[in-house]
């Protein structure tokens, strides 16, 4: 298995060395600011599940469910674009300025969202925003995985991916009160205290890990133009894995994008109204805030691939339960297990893709996975709405999260099995 080796990182990052038991005070303040930002991250990516039944009543637009679905997909296809390009540019040009960058930009186009005079322009709007916000998750987790020990990495970058559910909290938390009050167009003005207070944060705090430069920072007997991009990924001996890691991620964020996003509308159409809908979405994504903190535990005691095998098969048997119309409880219970199932299961996938891949290919391989892991979230949004159109009510979609998890498991548990295979050779070879 590859790990990071002290000569592909910069000199100014090597007091940071894996003999150190504590953190230096520059590294707890850069990995608090990238957890901010991803909060923010994670609020952009909930909001439109918290707003969407209001779109469809109440702004005259002539959405559907279906094509509420299609809008829900802008984002993610832009994060599927900045996901992939962010992670390599993230490797050439320096984690700080990619991820500064991405901030300011989902944060701005958020706000634009507000100001949307119809359904083509909204969905235009969160698609640029898309672009920000899936390029800052890599980025951030790459500069994190540079600043502290590897013994610390998995545990660190898992944390750190607590912010999106936390985001995700304070969407439906606010939400509840805000939108009877003030109507849906509040939720994308809150992105304003991202613009104004957390990105000027990044530019005094964040260091640079990763010498900058064109084709970026070379490994350790080869070329920089040999060794970092996306075709040293896609070729021996980094091509099964890579493919595992990306399906993956697939199929993960298709259960928990689409959870995000049909949610609230599902409970609504259950039955519940505004209020009872977004407290389930509450505790679908204070389930993944608690998936954060307890697979970071897990995975840094059975590691990182058997402890995400472990939450996905958590989150297929809470969206299972879901379709067997349990009380009223159970089924709050049932949306915490999989908001810790589903938000877990990629945080533990974001760990192990830091922890495997070289220092100089890391933030290429986290933008490969994240960004063709896009796709399930891209498809989510519009399956949901589809099988909704189609009739086949709200378990329907419920059966289709839960399938994706089951897969996420069996794909999670073939890169395991690979990379004992590899690492067995290794030892072998020795």
């Amino acid at each position: 298995m590859n790990h990071t080796t002290s000569a592909a990182v910069p000199q100014r990052a090597a007091p940071l060395g894996e003999g150190r038991s504590t953190f230096p005070r520059r590294t707890v303040l850069a990995v608090l600011v990238c957890w901010l930002l991803v909060v923010f991250d994670g609020y952009d990516l909930i909001v439109y599940g918290t707003v969407q039944g209001s779109l469809i009543s109440d702004t005259g637009w002539g959405l559907t469910k279906a094509t509420a679905g299609t809008i829900g997909s802008m984002a993610f296809v832009g994060m599927m674009v900045g996901a992939v390009f962010a992670g390599r540019i993230a490797d050439t040009w320096g984690r700080r300025r990619t991820i500064i960058g991405c901030a300011a930009i989902f944060s701005a186009f958020t706000i634009l969202c507000a100001f949307a005079p119809n359904a083509a322009v909204f969905g235009g709007l969160r698609l640029l925003a898309g672009i920000g916000l899936g390029g800052l998750v890599p980025s951030a987790n790459a500069l994190v995985a540079e600043l502290v020990p590897e013994k610390w990495r998995s545990t660190i970058a898992t944390l750190m991916m607590s912010g999106v559910p936390i985001g995700g909290s304070i969407a439906a938390l606010i939400g509840i009160p805000l939108i009877p009050a003030f109507g849906w167009p509040v939720m994308f003005v809150i992105a304003v205290v991202a613009l104004v207070v957390v990105i000027p944060l990044g530019i005094r705090y964040l260091p640079e890990t990763l010498a900058p430069g064109k084709g970026g920072t070379a490994a350790k007997g080869g070329t920089a133009k040999e060794d970092v991009g996306f075709r040293s990924l896609l070729r021996a001996p980094h091509l099964g894995i890579s493919l595992l890691f990306a399906i993956s991620t697939l199929v993960t964020l298709f259960a928990w994008y689409g959870l995000g996003t049909w949610l609230p509308n599902l409970m609504q159409l259950a039955g519940y109204n505004l209020g009872s809908a977004l407290t389930f979405a509450l505790a679908l994504n204070l389930g993944a805030v608690a998936g954060s903190v307890l697979t970071a535990w897990a995975g840094t005691r059975f590691g990182p691939i058997p402890t995400a095998v472990a939450a996905a098969g958590v989150a297929m048997i809470g969206l299972l339960v879901l379709v067997t119309g349990p009380p009223v409880a159970v089924v709050y219970v049932m949306l915490v297990l999989a908001g810790v199932g589903t938000h877990g299961t990629q945080c533990l996938i974001i760990a192990a893709v830091a922890s495997h891949y070289p220092a100089h290919l890391r933030g290429t391989a986290l933008g490969w996975a994240l960004g063709v892991g896009r796709l399930g979230a891209v498809a989510a949004p519009q399956a949901g709405g589809l099988l909704l159109a189609a009739g086949l009510g709200v378990n329907s979609n419920f059966l289709a999260f839960a399938g994706a998890a089951a897969a996420a498991a069996v794909l999670l548990a073939a890169v395991g099995t690979k990379i004992k295979k590899s690492t067995a050779v290794g030892v072998s070879n020795v």
